[in-house]
């Protein structure tokens, strides 16, 4: 039959071929992991992209066309052959999705909704697998172990699979910077999650860093107020506002004003400078830091002048 269709090309064949499509708005086609020729010409004829599955199995049988998985758009009245060629040369649609330094578990979550289900991205979320493919066995989550990238996803890729090109990236890209600093690659991660929520300025990175880092040294609990807000999240509460006095006093393992040390996991993903801070912290002598109401921050290295500080910054905010 396939010798019949192809001696028929110069006249009604190619006619059938080349006509304009039944598709009255774009459609996409998703050809899955396993899909079969017949399948995909069946699913195509039912919605609508083609008239005839059969027309499309035997062009395509006689073409040798080997279905590449993926996400395929066909515009309003497509022809055969403009389906049968974008099939055949894989011409697929990639959605360009961004995870960008500061970004934590429910704002990844959000943002990749389109590929990965909410439930299966927090069971994912926990996967040891994955925590040992990023380089670090010991995470008992995926809390800054993803690379902020631009990753191309299209929705015939697999949920694990993106999670796993996501770590498999990190492991590349920024694991390897981890290493040699004053910390364990591990609490480096954690500490540069740290220095990221707390200020926007690269130049405060080093020195908020430097704050933490003198901290830990001497015994002296961290108060990272990212880190109350982290734990409020942890118990379900998504209000995602600036933390409240009840958020500093919870007794959560992930609030270090309640808890000693650095928290159990990163709190967000760290962008490079924030990594070469926490990598290489500059301690100053300062224990204190608080917003100047302007974008940065007033550093002091007691108590009794970190007050002082804070005074001005509610002073500050009256005058708005």
């Amino acid at each position: 039959m396939a010798t019949l269709l192809l001696a028929l090309v110069p006249g009604s064949a190619l006619w059938t071929l080349k006509r304009r499509g039944p598709l009255d708005r774009q459609a996409t086609v998703l050809v899955r992991k396993g899909a079969t020729l017949d399948q995909i010409a069946l699913q195509m004829e039912r919605e609508g992209v083609i008239r005839s599955a059969t027309l499309f199995k035997i062009w395509a049988r006689a073409r040798k066309l080997q279905l590449l998985r993926g996400e395929y758009t066909f515009s309003p009245r497509a022809s055969l052959s403009d389906v049968a060629g974008k099939l055949k040369r894989g011409d697929i649609h990639y959605t360009n999705v961004v995870l960008v330094p500061g970004m934590h578990a429910w704002s990844v979550q959000r943002r990749l909704k389109e590929f990965v289900p909410a439930q299966v991205f927090w069971t994912l979320w926990k996967s040891d697998r994955l925590a040992r493919a990023a380089g670090f066995a010991e995470a008992e989550s995926l809390e800054g172990l993803l690379a902020p990238a631009t990753y191309r996803l299209h929705h015939a890729m697999e949920p694990e699979e993106i999670m796993l090109m996501m770590v498999e990236a990190f492991r590349d890209k920024v694991y390897p910077g981890l290493e040699g600093g004053a910390l364990s690659p591990y609490d480096t991660l954690k500490l540069a999650s740290l220095a990221e929520k707390e200020t926007s300025l690269e130049e405060e990175l080093p020195r908020v860093a430097g704050v933490y880092f003198q901290r830990l040294r001497i015994g002296m609990r961290l108060q990272c107020d990212p880190t109350s807000q982290y734990a409020r999240w942890m118990t379900g509460d998504l209000r995602f506002t600036a933390p409240t006095r009840e958020d500093v006093r919870r007794p959560h393992r992930f609030n270090t004003y309640t808890r000693e040390g650095l928290p159990p996991t990163p709190i967000a993903i760290p962008g490079p400078l924030a990594i070469k801070a926490a990598k290489a912290p500059n301690v100053t002598g300062d224990l204190f830091f608080v917003a100047t109401g302007h974008g940065g921050h007033r550093f002091a290295p007691s108590l009794k002048e970190h007050n002082r500080n804070v005074t001005a910054y509610r002073r500050e905010l009256g005058k708005r």
